[in-house]
């Protein structure tokens, strides 16, 4: 899958270098496995394959239009 699949989909901004919070765990976006997200989450040298709407804090729209 893409991150174009994963956005329309799941209707959610997901784009790469995207910082988002799972559950309550800081990171950023680096992949598109399947049809999930990548998060390589801070502190952490493992991705974390995480379901695009399950737990997943997206940054407010206008900060996701100045990337």
């Amino acid at each position: 899958m893409s991150a174009a699949y994963v956005r329309r989909y799941y209707g959610v901004p997901a784009k790469r270098g995207v910082r988002v919070t799972v559950e309550g765990r800081p990171g950023v976006i680096v992949s598109f496995p399947e049809q999930y997200i990548g998060v390589r989450l801070d502190g952490e040298k493992r991705t974390s394959r995480c379901h695009p709407t399950w737990g997943v804090e997206y940054p407010e729209p206008t900060e996701l239009e100045s990337k």
